[in-house]
């Protein structure tokens, strides 16, 4: 089921984007809802994704690129040798303790966001295979956020009707009903 994003208040773009971005978070928060974290490190098809795993990824990357608009290192630098890490849990990490982390992060998004003077400024991407060399703007970054979450959130909601039926539909649902 989709979620509404109700419309921004006349001219609150930056709150318009973050509406958007966090109702795609809710999307992934959602098929989290009543699992164990044995069934959300499932991966009940052919791809390496896991609900947890997938939790996890979103709240790094979220905090990476807020790191990177800031000028700053992202909290947790990722190369090729370390990368399969930021899709599985590891060490003490739990799901209750990454959505934790993930609301710190969202918080974190949101001031910066509300903070900058213009959605206009922009930085310098830093210097990776994957990465043009060119500058991207606030607003960019806020657009990417939602990109990557949504797309992430498609996936969650097939990983866990994969697990156990659960639709989109009947999570929101019982979502409402506390």
């Amino acid at each position: 089921m989709v979620t509404h994003v109700s419309a921004e208040a006349p001219g609150d773009e930056r709150g318009a984007l973050l509406s958007f971005l966090d109702a795609e978070r809710g999307g992934i928060r959602r098929a989290l809802l009543g699992l164990t974290d044995e069934q959300a490190a499932t991966r009940p098809s052919a791809s390496e994704l896991s609900l947890s795993g997938l939790l996890k990824h979103v709240a790094e990357v979220e905090q990476s690129w807020i790191a990177r608009a800031r000028q700053e290192a992202p909290a947790v630098e990722r190369d090729e040798s370390n990368w399969h890490e930021c899709f599985v849990l590891v060490g003490d990490e739990t799901v209750a303790s990454q959505l934790a982390y993930w609301e710190k992060v969202a918080a974190e998004t949101e001031a910066f966001i509300r903070s900058v003077p213009s959605l206009d400024e922009t930085f310098a991407l830093p210097e990776a295979p994957w990465f043009p060399r060119e500058r991207v703007s606030m607003r960019w970054v806020a657009l990417h956020l939602i990109r990557e979450t949504a797309r992430h959130a498609g996936h969650a909601d097939i990983i866990r009707e994969s697990l156990d039926g659960a639709t989109a539909f009947e999570l929101v649902a019982r979502e409402q009903a506390g």
